[in-house]
């Protein structure tokens, strides 16, 4: 006899699959960086957004993206768990001391991220040129991948940013032209596309990068679609990760892709004509960023190590 038992909410959730199990290496790598961090007053991105890959950057590859323009979002994106709010501080010293760092660690790559800042005017793009520049005064052979907000969409912001000449121009799309609404506060899909447009304008010679998270309701043929759009604004690289809902306060995942799964979008990526595309269930934006610098930087690394 069939039940007519109503489905009740926690059998709303999806259970994790096997593969997304993450292994756990406090080792004393980690833990020296996260001591790092917490002697200069620095954020991550890989702790205040919960990545499922801070234990194999931080304990195994020695990398991290560092948050910068504090640790509080204007925005209040339906997937991220940074803390949203008003933010209060804005500090000027910040570019200084995030250079300080990646020269202890003696990093060969390192992405800077950021907060959404629309209580300023130029979105924050003057503190991240400036903390590209402070990187680039005190340790020349890394490269410098930045990962920005839209900066409001604004043309100067984004100017003053590309100025400042980063190695790699990353912004998330994040999700599909439909979903766009719902996931993401306040940034739409066309003024993603529009950013990554027009920092390509501006420098063609740095590679252009861009995020998809995957598993929030959309179709393969949205998935197609959106890289149909980042190439036909000249993204170079595309990474495409699983998402995974950091609190019940978020939205819930509607599918769980495997890992073959991945691999078939990696294929059509690539076949688009994208020169880099990382795909799998833990794939975050700056997941093996290193790898994905260009030729003419890895030349400057040489030169600058001689």
């Amino acid at each position: 006899m069939t039940s007519c038992k109503p489905t009740s909410k926690k059998d709303e959730y999806l259970r994790k699959p096997e593969w997304l199990k993450i292994k756990l290496n406090t080792n004393d790598e980690y833990k020296g960086l996260k001591k790092l961090m917490r002697e200069n007053n620095l954020h991550t991105v890989c702790e205040e957004a919960r990545c499922p890959n801070i234990h194999e950057c931080w304990g195994e590859r020695r990398t991290a993206t560092m948050m910068i323009l504090g640790s509080v979002c204007t925005r209040a994106c339906r997937f991220c768990a940074v803390k949203t709010g008003l933010p209060t501080e804005l500090d000027l010293q910040e570019p200084e001391r995030v250079a300080d760092s990646v020269k202890i660690m003696d990093l060969k790559h390192v992405v800077i991220t950021m907060v959404a800042r629309d209580d300023l005017k130029d979105g924050g793009a003057g503190v991240l040129a400036e903390t590209i520049r402070a990187i680039r005064r005190k340790s020349p052979a890394t490269s410098v991948e930045v990962l920005p907000s839209d900066l409001g969409g604004l043309d100067e912001n984004i100017t003053m940013l590309m100025d400042a000449r980063p190695d790699i121009l990353n912004h998330n799309i994040e999700t599909v032209r439909s979903l766009t609404p719902r996931v993401r506060a306040k940034a739409t899909y066309e003024r993603s596309l529009a950013f990554l447009k027009r920092a390509k304008e501006l420098q063609p010679d740095i590679p252009t990068k861009s995020s998809l998270m995957i598993g929030l309701g959309e179709t393969e043929e949205e998935i197609i679609e959106v890289m149909d759009d980042l190439r036909a604004n000249d993204v170079d690289i595309m990474t495409i990760g699983q998402y995974l809902q950091p609190t019940k306060k978020h939205l819930p995942v509607k599918k769980y892709y495997s890992p073959l799964e991945f691999g078939k979008l990696r294929k059509i990526a690539m076949e688009k004509g994208f020169s880099h595309c990382e795909a799998g269930p833990l794939v975050r934006s700056s997941y093996h960023a290193d790898e994905q610098v260009n030729a003419a930087t890895k030349e400057r690394q040489l030169q600058a190590e001689k």
